[in-house]
Protein backbone atom coordinates (compact mmCIF):
# COMPACT_ATOMS: atom_id res chain seq x y z
CA UNK A 1 0.00 0.00 0.00
CA UNK A 2 1.01 3.95 -0.78
CA UNK A 3 1.60 5.89 1.79
CA UNK A 4 -0.65 7.99 2.94
CA UNK A 5 -0.12 11.94 0.90
CA UNK A 6 1.08 14.73 3.41
CA UNK A 7 -1.78 17.45 4.66
CA UNK A 8 0.46 20.04 6.63
CA UNK A 9 -2.52 21.79 8.98
CA UNK A 10 -3.32 25.35 8.40
CA UNK A 11 -1.05 27.61 10.14
CA UNK A 12 -4.01 29.89 11.27
CA UNK A 13 -3.12 30.22 14.94
CA UNK A 14 0.35 30.96 14.24
CA UNK A 15 -0.92 33.78 11.54
CA UNK A 16 -3.04 35.25 13.98
CA UNK A 17 -0.26 35.41 16.55
CA UNK A 18 1.98 36.98 14.05
CA UNK A 19 -0.66 39.50 13.37
CA UNK A 20 -1.42 39.91 17.08
CA UNK A 21 2.41 41.16 17.83
CA UNK A 22 2.41 43.26 14.80
CA UNK A 23 -0.90 45.30 16.13
CA UNK A 24 0.63 45.76 19.91
CA UNK A 25 3.72 46.80 18.49
CA UNK A 26 2.08 49.57 15.65
CA UNK A 27 0.12 50.41 18.57
CA UNK A 28 2.70 51.81 20.60
CA UNK A 29 2.68 56.14 20.30
CA UNK A 30 0.19 55.18 17.59
CA UNK A 31 -1.02 59.24 18.31
CA UNK A 32 2.80 60.90 17.77
CA UNK A 33 2.90 63.31 16.92
CA UNK A 34 -0.35 64.50 18.10
CA UNK A 35 -0.36 67.04 14.82
CA UNK A 36 -0.29 65.65 11.31
CA UNK A 37 2.67 65.14 9.83
CA UNK A 38 3.92 64.36 6.54
CA UNK A 39 0.76 64.02 4.21
CA UNK A 40 -1.58 63.62 6.66
CA UNK A 41 -1.93 67.23 6.13
CA UNK A 42 -3.40 67.10 2.92
CA UNK A 43 -5.46 63.85 3.60
CA UNK A 44 -7.06 64.82 6.80
CA UNK A 45 -8.72 67.92 5.38
CA UNK A 46 -9.58 65.80 2.66
CA UNK A 47 -11.41 63.29 4.68
CA UNK A 48 -13.43 66.09 6.85
CA UNK A 49 -15.19 67.57 3.59
CA UNK A 50 -16.37 63.83 3.40
CA UNK A 51 -18.03 64.64 6.99
CA UNK A 52 -19.05 68.43 6.02
CA UNK A 53 -20.17 67.88 2.13
CA UNK A 54 -18.63 71.52 1.64
CA UNK A 55 -15.94 72.10 -1.02
CA UNK A 56 -14.07 68.79 -1.87
CA UNK A 57 -10.38 68.44 -1.52
CA UNK A 58 -7.61 66.17 -2.95
CA UNK A 59 -9.48 65.19 -6.18
CA UNK A 60 -6.58 63.91 -8.17
CA UNK A 61 -6.90 60.43 -5.75
CA UNK A 62 -9.99 58.20 -5.43
CA UNK A 63 -12.36 58.69 -2.22
CA UNK A 64 -12.73 55.41 -0.70
CA UNK A 65 -8.88 55.85 1.45
CA UNK A 66 -10.16 59.61 2.83
CA UNK A 67 -13.67 57.97 3.36
CA UNK A 68 -12.05 55.01 5.47
CA UNK A 69 -9.89 57.85 7.10
CA UNK A 70 -12.88 60.15 7.68
CA UNK A 71 -15.01 57.09 9.35
CA UNK A 72 -11.88 56.61 11.82
CA UNK A 73 -12.77 60.58 13.01
CA UNK A 74 -16.19 59.82 13.06
CA UNK A 75 -16.09 56.98 15.44
CA UNK A 76 -12.67 58.24 17.71
CA UNK A 77 -12.59 61.92 17.48
CA UNK A 78 -10.86 64.29 15.39
CA UNK A 79 -7.98 63.28 17.01
CA UNK A 80 -4.35 61.53 16.40
CA UNK A 81 -6.25 58.15 17.32
CA UNK A 82 -9.32 59.03 14.60
CA UNK A 83 -7.10 59.75 12.06
CA UNK A 84 -4.95 56.77 12.17
CA UNK A 85 -6.95 53.81 13.94
CA UNK A 86 -8.71 53.01 10.18
CA UNK A 87 -4.48 52.76 9.30
CA UNK A 88 -3.57 50.08 11.72
CA UNK A 89 -6.93 48.30 11.44
CA UNK A 90 -6.54 47.43 7.58
CA UNK A 91 -2.76 47.49 8.02
CA UNK A 92 -3.59 44.54 10.15
CA UNK A 93 -5.91 43.42 7.44
CA UNK A 94 -3.32 43.35 4.65
CA UNK A 95 -0.61 40.99 6.80
CA UNK A 96 -3.08 38.55 8.09
CA UNK A 97 -4.59 38.48 4.26
CA UNK A 98 -1.03 37.93 3.07
CA UNK A 99 -0.62 35.08 5.33
CA UNK A 100 -3.74 33.32 4.07
CA UNK A 101 -3.05 33.93 1.06
CA UNK A 102 0.19 32.48 0.67
CA UNK A 103 -0.76 29.90 2.47
CA UNK A 104 -3.49 28.54 -0.09
CA UNK A 105 -1.50 29.56 -2.46
CA UNK A 106 1.50 27.46 -1.74
CA UNK A 107 0.26 24.92 1.10
CA UNK A 108 3.56 25.28 3.23
CA UNK A 109 2.77 26.62 6.53
CA UNK A 110 6.60 27.69 6.91
CA UNK A 111 5.84 29.91 3.50
CA UNK A 112 2.49 31.40 5.17
CA UNK A 113 4.74 31.83 8.54
CA UNK A 114 7.46 33.58 6.89
CA UNK A 115 5.56 35.50 4.46
CA UNK A 116 3.88 37.50 8.03
CA UNK A 117 7.27 37.98 9.75
CA UNK A 118 8.99 39.37 6.32
CA UNK A 119 5.81 41.39 5.54
CA UNK A 120 5.46 43.06 9.36
CA UNK A 121 9.48 43.26 9.80
CA UNK A 122 9.84 45.02 5.98
CA UNK A 123 8.72 48.68 7.52
CA UNK A 124 6.80 49.75 4.51
CA UNK A 125 3.57 48.05 5.92
CA UNK A 126 4.83 48.97 9.43
CA UNK A 127 5.17 52.38 8.70
CA UNK A 128 2.71 53.23 6.79
CA UNK A 129 -0.12 51.44 9.36
CA UNK A 130 0.70 54.56 11.75
CA UNK A 131 -0.29 57.21 9.65
CA UNK A 132 -3.63 58.42 7.82
CA UNK A 133 -2.06 58.09 4.28
CA UNK A 134 -4.11 56.58 1.16
CA UNK A 135 -1.22 53.91 0.60
CA UNK A 136 -2.27 51.69 3.21
CA UNK A 137 -5.91 51.13 1.78
CA UNK A 138 -4.96 50.43 -1.65
CA UNK A 139 -2.76 47.97 -0.26
CA UNK A 140 -5.12 45.60 2.19
CA UNK A 141 -7.65 45.30 0.06
CA UNK A 142 -5.28 44.34 -2.69
CA UNK A 143 -4.11 41.52 -0.41
CA UNK A 144 -7.79 40.49 0.91
CA UNK A 145 -9.11 40.38 -3.29
CA UNK A 146 -5.37 38.10 -3.57
CA UNK A 147 -6.24 36.00 -0.36
CA UNK A 148 -9.74 35.35 -1.66
CA UNK A 149 -8.60 34.43 -5.58
CA UNK A 150 -5.77 31.94 -3.94
CA UNK A 151 -8.96 30.11 -2.06
CA UNK A 152 -10.75 29.92 -4.76
CA UNK A 153 -7.99 28.24 -7.06
CA UNK A 154 -7.36 25.73 -3.99
CA UNK A 155 -10.95 24.91 -3.03
CA UNK A 156 -13.52 25.39 -5.56
CA UNK A 157 -16.40 24.46 -4.06
CA UNK A 158 -15.94 28.06 -2.35
CA UNK A 159 -15.17 29.65 -5.22
CA UNK A 160 -18.42 32.01 -6.07
CA UNK A 161 -18.67 33.11 -2.43
CA UNK A 162 -14.76 34.15 -2.54
CA UNK A 163 -14.72 35.82 -6.09
CA UNK A 164 -17.60 37.88 -5.27
CA UNK A 165 -15.43 39.20 -1.99
CA UNK A 166 -12.43 39.06 -4.04
CA UNK A 167 -14.46 41.42 -6.53
CA UNK A 168 -15.43 43.88 -3.69
CA UNK A 169 -11.88 44.61 -2.38
CA UNK A 170 -10.49 44.62 -5.85
CA UNK A 171 -12.98 47.49 -6.69
CA UNK A 172 -12.40 49.05 -3.18
CA UNK A 173 -8.06 48.70 -3.68
CA UNK A 174 -8.73 50.87 -7.24
CA UNK A 175 -10.73 53.07 -5.32
CA UNK A 176 -8.18 53.50 -2.64
CA UNK A 177 -5.90 54.69 -5.08
CA UNK A 178 -5.09 54.12 -8.60
CA UNK A 179 -1.80 52.25 -7.88
CA UNK A 180 -3.87 49.13 -7.33
CA UNK A 181 -5.06 48.82 -11.28
CA UNK A 182 -2.07 46.63 -12.69
CA UNK A 183 -2.70 44.08 -10.39
CA UNK A 184 -6.54 44.66 -10.11
CA UNK A 185 -6.89 43.44 -13.57
CA UNK A 186 -4.61 40.06 -13.35
CA UNK A 187 -7.19 37.58 -12.03
CA UNK A 188 -9.55 38.29 -14.71
CA UNK A 189 -7.05 38.24 -17.16
CA UNK A 190 -5.64 34.89 -15.82
CA UNK A 191 -8.67 33.54 -15.85
CA UNK A 192 -9.79 34.26 -18.93
CA UNK A 193 -6.45 32.97 -20.24
CA UNK A 194 -5.90 29.89 -18.37
CA UNK A 195 -9.92 29.12 -19.60
CA UNK A 196 -9.59 30.26 -23.16
CA UNK A 197 -6.30 28.20 -23.64
CA UNK A 198 -8.18 24.82 -23.24
CA UNK A 199 -9.94 25.66 -26.56
CA UNK A 200 -13.14 24.29 -25.36
CA UNK A 201 -16.59 24.36 -27.81
CA UNK A 202 -18.19 26.69 -25.64
CA UNK A 203 -15.37 28.55 -23.84
CA UNK A 204 -17.34 31.62 -22.31
CA UNK A 205 -20.29 29.19 -21.28
CA UNK A 206 -18.25 26.34 -20.10
CA UNK A 207 -17.82 25.52 -16.58
CA UNK A 208 -15.34 22.82 -17.16
CA UNK A 209 -11.36 22.73 -16.29
CA UNK A 210 -9.33 24.72 -14.75
CA UNK A 211 -8.64 27.16 -13.26
CA UNK A 212 -12.08 26.93 -11.32
CA UNK A 213 -14.44 23.86 -12.07
CA UNK A 214 -17.87 24.56 -11.63
CA UNK A 215 -17.51 28.02 -12.88
CA UNK A 216 -17.76 29.31 -16.09
CA UNK A 217 -15.79 32.24 -17.73
CA UNK A 218 -18.91 34.51 -18.22
CA UNK A 219 -19.51 34.29 -14.09
CA UNK A 220 -16.19 34.82 -13.78
CA UNK A 221 -16.30 37.96 -15.81
CA UNK A 222 -19.06 39.17 -13.27
CA UNK A 223 -16.62 38.85 -10.02
CA UNK A 224 -13.76 39.91 -11.14
CA UNK A 225 -14.51 42.54 -14.23
CA UNK A 226 -18.47 43.81 -13.42
CA UNK A 227 -17.87 43.83 -10.01
CA UNK A 228 -15.05 45.78 -9.08
CA UNK A 229 -15.89 48.29 -11.41
CA UNK A 230 -19.34 49.22 -10.09
CA UNK A 231 -17.80 48.57 -6.38
CA UNK A 232 -15.19 51.84 -7.45
CA UNK A 233 -17.96 53.73 -9.29
CA UNK A 234 -20.24 53.32 -6.14
CA UNK A 235 -17.40 54.73 -3.71
CA UNK A 236 -17.71 58.10 -5.73
CA UNK A 237 -21.70 58.42 -4.53
CA UNK A 238 -20.78 61.02 -1.94
CA UNK A 239 -19.62 63.62 -4.19
CA UNK A 240 -23.20 63.74 -5.42
CA UNK A 241 -23.99 65.71 -2.08
CA UNK A 242 -20.81 68.08 -2.21
CA UNK A 243 -21.38 71.82 -2.73
CA UNK A 244 -18.67 71.62 -4.86
CA UNK A 245 -15.92 69.61 -6.88
CA UNK A 246 -12.62 71.23 -8.13
CA UNK A 247 -13.47 72.15 -11.56
CA UNK A 248 -17.04 71.29 -11.60
CA UNK A 249 -16.68 68.15 -13.59
CA UNK A 250 -20.08 66.93 -14.84
CA UNK A 251 -20.08 62.73 -14.56
CA UNK A 252 -17.86 60.32 -14.40
CA UNK A 253 -15.53 60.80 -17.67
CA UNK A 254 -15.42 64.51 -16.98
CA UNK A 255 -14.57 63.61 -12.90
CA UNK A 256 -11.87 61.56 -14.17
CA UNK A 257 -10.29 63.78 -16.43
CA UNK A 258 -9.83 66.07 -14.33
CA UNK A 259 -8.59 63.68 -12.26
CA UNK A 260 -5.87 62.50 -14.47
CA UNK A 261 -5.17 65.96 -14.80
CA UNK A 262 -4.02 66.64 -11.52
CA UNK A 263 -2.27 63.59 -11.45
CA UNK A 264 -0.35 64.66 -14.94
CA UNK A 265 0.56 67.75 -13.46
CA UNK A 266 4.24 69.04 -13.16
CA UNK A 267 4.81 70.40 -9.61
CA UNK A 268 8.15 71.41 -7.90
CA UNK A 269 10.78 69.17 -7.46
CA UNK A 270 11.07 67.28 -4.01
CA UNK A 271 14.07 66.44 -1.90
CA UNK A 272 12.87 63.10 -1.38
CA UNK A 273 11.22 62.14 -4.80
CA UNK A 274 13.06 59.16 -6.15
CA UNK A 275 12.08 56.60 -9.36
CA UNK A 276 11.98 52.69 -9.21
CA UNK A 277 15.68 51.54 -9.65
CA UNK A 278 16.42 53.76 -6.44
CA UNK A 279 12.99 51.77 -4.62
CA UNK A 280 14.95 48.54 -5.75
CA UNK A 281 18.23 49.19 -4.88
CA UNK A 282 16.54 50.47 -1.33
CA UNK A 283 18.33 53.85 -2.14
CA UNK A 284 16.36 57.24 -1.31
CA UNK A 285 14.49 57.44 2.21
CA UNK A 286 12.25 59.61 3.08
CA UNK A 287 11.64 61.40 6.37
CA UNK A 288 8.28 61.57 6.97
CA UNK A 289 8.83 63.46 10.55
CA UNK A 290 12.13 64.72 12.20
CA UNK A 291 11.94 67.74 14.53
CA UNK A 292 10.66 68.56 17.80
CA UNK A 293 7.37 67.48 18.44
CA UNK A 294 5.59 66.75 21.71
CA UNK A 295 8.39 67.71 23.90
CA UNK A 296 10.92 65.78 22.68
CA UNK A 297 13.15 65.30 19.13
CA UNK A 298 11.39 62.61 17.24
CA UNK A 299 11.18 60.91 13.62
CA UNK A 300 9.80 58.58 11.38
CA UNK A 301 11.98 57.35 8.65
CA UNK A 302 10.48 55.39 5.73
CA UNK A 303 13.17 52.70 3.90
CA UNK A 304 12.91 49.42 3.17
CA UNK A 305 13.92 46.89 5.89
CA UNK A 306 17.60 46.45 4.24
CA UNK A 307 17.94 42.70 4.80
CA UNK A 308 13.89 42.02 3.32
CA UNK A 309 14.40 44.27 0.32
CA UNK A 310 18.12 43.02 -0.44
CA UNK A 311 17.90 39.44 0.04
CA UNK A 312 14.33 39.55 -1.62
CA UNK A 313 15.61 40.41 -4.77
CA UNK A 314 17.52 36.94 -5.63
CA UNK A 315 14.45 35.15 -3.88
CA UNK A 316 12.51 37.02 -7.12
CA UNK A 317 15.02 35.90 -9.50
CA UNK A 318 14.09 32.44 -8.14
CA UNK A 319 10.18 32.88 -7.95
CA UNK A 320 10.12 33.92 -11.43
CA UNK A 321 12.68 31.16 -13.00
CA UNK A 322 10.74 28.40 -10.95
CA UNK A 323 7.53 29.57 -12.00
CA UNK A 324 8.54 28.92 -15.53
CA UNK A 325 10.63 26.30 -15.23
CA UNK A 326 9.25 24.25 -12.20
CA UNK A 327 5.87 25.42 -13.54
CA UNK A 328 5.27 26.55 -9.53
CA UNK A 329 2.22 28.55 -9.64
CA UNK A 330 2.88 30.34 -6.31
CA UNK A 331 6.01 31.51 -7.39
CA UNK A 332 5.01 32.40 -10.56
CA UNK A 333 2.42 34.54 -9.25
CA UNK A 334 4.48 36.26 -6.48
CA UNK A 335 7.04 36.87 -9.51
CA UNK A 336 4.09 38.58 -12.08
CA UNK A 337 2.47 40.63 -8.79
CA UNK A 338 5.75 42.07 -8.43
CA UNK A 339 6.52 43.01 -12.30
CA UNK A 340 2.94 44.31 -12.67
CA UNK A 341 3.13 46.49 -9.83
CA UNK A 342 6.88 48.00 -10.15
CA UNK A 343 5.96 48.17 -14.19
CA UNK A 344 3.34 50.89 -13.35
CA UNK A 345 6.38 53.51 -12.77
CA UNK A 346 8.42 52.74 -15.02
CA UNK A 347 5.44 53.85 -17.59
CA UNK A 348 3.55 56.38 -15.48
CA UNK A 349 3.41 60.07 -16.17
CA UNK A 350 3.82 60.80 -12.58
CA UNK A 351 6.15 63.60 -12.46
CA UNK A 352 7.32 63.18 -9.34
CA UNK A 353 7.88 59.81 -7.74
CA UNK A 354 8.42 58.55 -3.91
CA UNK A 355 9.70 55.30 -2.22
CA UNK A 356 5.90 54.80 -0.94
CA UNK A 357 4.80 53.83 -4.33
CA UNK A 358 7.44 51.04 -3.79
CA UNK A 359 5.05 49.80 -0.80
CA UNK A 360 3.06 46.88 -3.20
CA UNK A 361 5.76 45.37 -4.76
CA UNK A 362 7.52 45.25 -1.60
CA UNK A 363 4.92 43.21 -0.36
CA UNK A 364 5.23 40.77 -3.02
CA UNK A 365 9.60 41.33 -2.67
CA UNK A 366 8.64 40.00 1.09
CA UNK A 367 6.54 36.84 -0.23
CA UNK A 368 8.59 35.98 -2.89
CA UNK A 369 11.85 35.56 0.21
CA UNK A 370 9.08 33.54 2.14
CA UNK A 371 8.88 31.37 -0.60
CA UNK A 372 12.56 31.20 -1.27
CA UNK A 373 13.68 30.38 2.40
CA UNK A 374 10.34 28.00 2.61
CA UNK A 375 12.87 26.13 -0.48
CA UNK A 376 16.24 26.14 1.24
CA UNK A 377 14.44 25.02 4.52
CA UNK A 378 12.93 21.89 2.89
CA UNK A 379 16.20 21.20 1.44
CA UNK A 380 17.77 21.00 4.86
CA UNK A 381 19.79 23.95 4.34
CA UNK A 382 18.75 26.14 7.36
CA UNK A 383 21.65 28.23 8.23
CA UNK A 384 20.58 30.73 5.42
CA UNK A 385 17.01 30.92 6.08
CA UNK A 386 17.92 31.23 9.19
CA UNK A 387 20.45 33.91 9.62
CA UNK A 388 18.02 36.39 6.87
CA UNK A 389 15.42 35.48 9.26
CA UNK A 390 17.16 36.79 12.20
CA UNK A 391 18.54 39.87 10.56
CA UNK A 392 14.93 41.27 8.84
CA UNK A 393 14.05 40.73 12.71
CA UNK A 394 16.98 41.88 14.03
CA UNK A 395 16.70 45.04 11.87
CA UNK A 396 13.24 45.95 12.35
CA UNK A 397 14.62 46.09 16.38
CA UNK A 398 17.17 48.25 15.49
CA UNK A 399 15.30 50.45 13.44
CA UNK A 400 11.92 50.37 15.71
CA UNK A 401 12.45 53.92 17.41
CA UNK A 402 12.74 55.54 14.12
CA UNK A 403 9.52 54.06 13.19
CA UNK A 404 7.75 55.04 16.07
CA UNK A 405 8.65 58.58 16.82
CA UNK A 406 10.16 57.80 19.96
CA UNK A 407 11.88 60.60 21.89
CA UNK A 408 15.63 61.08 20.80
CA UNK A 409 18.75 61.90 22.45
CA UNK A 410 19.44 65.22 20.09
CA UNK A 411 19.27 66.42 16.58
CA UNK A 412 21.95 64.34 14.94
CA UNK A 413 20.26 61.13 16.78
CA UNK A 414 19.10 60.64 13.00
CA UNK A 415 22.33 59.81 12.12
CA UNK A 416 22.32 56.20 13.66
CA UNK A 417 20.56 55.19 10.97
CA UNK A 418 21.10 57.18 8.06
CA UNK A 419 23.87 54.86 7.16
CA UNK A 420 24.01 56.14 3.53
CA UNK A 421 24.18 59.87 2.34
CA UNK A 422 20.73 59.13 0.28
CA UNK A 423 19.35 57.96 3.45
CA UNK A 424 19.42 61.60 5.06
Amino acid sequence: MSTAPVHPRDPFGWNCVVALAFVLLASVRLTTPGAPFFDEVHYLPAARTFLTLGSAENLEHPPLGKELIALGISLFGDGPLGWRIMSLAFGTLALLAAMRAMWLASGTRTASVLTGVFVATNFLLFVHARIAMLDIFMVSFTMLALWMCAGALRENETARWRLAIAGVALGCAMASKWNAVPVAVLPGLAFAAVRLSARRRRPVRSVRGAPVGGMSLAEAAIWLGAVPLAVYALTFAPYLWFDRLPGDPVGMISLHMEMLGLQEQVPEPHPYQSNWPQWVANWRAIWYLYENVDGAMRGVMLIGNPVTMLAGLPALAWCAWSGWKERRRDCAAVAILYAASLALWVVAPKAVQFYFHYFLPGMFLSAALALGCDRLMRRGRLIGPGLVVLGAVAAFAYWYPILTAAPLENGQAFLRWAWLTSWR
